[in-house]
């Protein structure tokens, strides 16, 4: 199963960064200014940063897990960007 998301947001880099290196505390996390990856147990999370927007990409290997890792990605993200909190929409990809 694979999700797609294209979040608007001013500094797509600086969130990128901010999600790898939280998660990467527990799980492989990698990333540079224009890419991440994040591995969870069932999932996997690519990041990839766009003038003016955040593109993650999510690979989980059921809907249950699907459901569960799409929140706790989104969930972060807007913990992190709470000042201008932006809109997460993940759709089939």
């Amino acid at each position: 199963m694979r999700t797609i998301a294209r979040v608007e947001i001013a500094t797509p880099g600086r969130y990128l960064g901010q999600l790898c290196k939280h998660f990467g505390h527990r799980i492989p996390a990698t990333h540079d200014e224009t890419q991440g990856r994040i591995e969870f147990p069932g999932a996997l999370c690519e990041l990839q940063a766009e003038e003016g927007a955040l593109v993650m990409r999510l690979t989980a290997s059921d809907e249950a897990v699907m459901a569960r890792m799409q929140k706790v990605v989104a969930d972060h993200l807007l913990r992190f960007a709470f000042r201008d909190p932006p809109q997460v929409v993940w759709q089939e990809g």
